[in-house]
């Protein structure tokens, strides 16, 4: 048995070369797209949770063709930690400054009072900014979700 193992991985079964250029060529892509998502999400379908899960699966379609090791050569644990906070800090902080500038939680319109914009102008823009803060937090949680699931935990080695 050990022999039979040790000979697959010798010849890395189940690598493809095609499958792994196409995967090289199509993430970048990809990625634009959920960015463009993302961005776009407050004018048409689409917003921080839909882009977010599309940037997660460029990094699950990563792992998937070459291995959890080398999808984590793309964005490391502690980055993916960072940005999954980072997203989370985001919507929660754009909620509490507009709870502190007079008006309720997640009302865009309060904002008016540190730059004058106009409260329409800040409601477009404050959906903008909730919709990056998803699609970081999104993203985040969907990539540590597969680490987790597809290493038991470890780390170490996946599918």
């Amino acid at each position: 048995m050990k022999e039979v193992q040790a000979r697959a991985e010798a010849l890395k079964v189940g690598e493809s070369i095609i499958i792994q250029t196409a995967v090289r060529i199509l993430v970048p892509f990809i990625q634009i797209f959920g960015l463009y998502v993302i961005v776009h999400g407050h004018y048409s379908p689409g917003g921080g949770f839909q882009g977010g899960v599309i940037l997660g699966a460029s990094f699950v379609l990563i792992a998937l063709a070459y291995d959890l090791k080398y999808s984590m050569n793309y964005m490391s644990e502690r980055v993916n930690i960072i940005l999954g906070n980072t997203g989370a800090l985001i919507f929660v902080g754009t909620g509490v400054l507009c709870a502190l500038f007079g008006g309720l939680f997640l009302d865009y319109a309060a904002l008016d009072a540190l730059i004058p914009l106009g409260p329409v102008e800040w409601r477009s823009f404050g959906i903008f900014i909730v919709e990056v803060g998803v699609g970081l937090a999104v993203m985040s949680i969907m990539v540590s979700l597969f680490w987790d699931l597809s290493s038991n935990g470890g780390l170490d080695e996946g599918l």
